[in-house]
Order: structure tokens, then sequence, then C-alpha cells
């Protein structure tokens, strides 16, 4: 499904012109893996960032530290810095963002299987946060890339 997906994305923003980026805690890599899984993903995809640390995050797509001491990584707010933070680094039309605890673990404030989602593009920011609930690390990644890539899909649609 998610190749599916990433090949909707690719053909629109290659008939659009559309560029696009991701900024990755939870998932790894894998949104970027399912888009540059493609021949001719270049034309549309420069760069990809895991920001896996919080040093990571700030460093790398600008989020703010008072951010992170607020909000702890996985909140909507810091899943809106990462997601402004890698569109203006890789000068990407859209960009997603990924935050999360795929588990095993969690705490009863941020229970295991919560992704907090962020989209950028010229019109704003938008986030949400997905509750999963304790699948496995491996279903709340797949999971949470498989939502990614729709969001992509749903702002290169609109």
């Amino acid at each position: 499904m998610t190749a599916d997906l990433a090949a909707q994305i690719l053909d629109i923003a290659r008939a659009t012109g559309k560029t696009i980026t991701c900024a990755e805690s939870c998932t790894g890599g894998k949104v970027a893996v399912a888009l540059t899984d493609l021949p001719g993903s270049s034309s549309i995809f420069e760069r990809g960032f895991v920001t896996y640390s919080n040093a990571a995050k700030a460093d790398m797509l600008g989020v703010s530290k008072a951010t992170l001491d607020q909000h702890g990584a996985v909140s909507e707010e810091v899943a809106a810095e990462m997601a402004m933070g890698a569109r203006r680094a890789a000068t990407a039309d859209v960009a997603v963002s990924i935050s999360g605890i795929a588990g095993p673990g969690g705490s009863e404030f941020k229970p295991e299987g919560r992704v907090c989602f962020g989209l950028a593009t010229p019109l704003g920011v938008q986030t949400q946060t997905v509750e999963y609930g304790a699948l496995g690390r491996g279903h709340v990644r797949n999971a949470a890339t498989k939502h990614a890539l729709s969001l992509i899909l749903e702002a290169l649609s609109n």
C-alpha cells in the first residue's frame, strides 16, 4: 500500500512541479525510503531528515529547545516545528514530519502508539495526533509511514 501511495505522490508532484521532503523520528526514514524506491523520485525529492534525538531536531530543523522542554518530542508543537524546519531547509513545497512512540514503552501521559504529524505547505502548517495503540513497534511505524504518505498525497491533491 505504501508503494501505491508513493507512486501517486510521484505522479502528482511531477505533473505539478512540486517538491517534497520529510522529517522523521519514530519512522526512522521509512517515508523517505517509500518515496525514493521509485525511479524518477529525484525530480521531486532532494533530501529528507531522520532526526531521532532532540539534538538532531534542534540542529537540523531548528526545533526550539523551549518547545522541546515544554511539550516533549512527541507533541504537535514539535511536529509543527519539524515540518516547517524541513520545508525551509530543503526548500520544498511540501514537508511532512513524524514524531511518536513506536514502542515498546511509553507513559501514562504519552502512551505507546501515539504519533504526532506535521504538514507544512505554502499555506501554513497543520498538525494531528493519531493514537495507534500498543500494536507493536513495526506495526506502529508502518501505520505512521502510510499515514504520512496519505498526508502528502492529500496536500498535493488540493
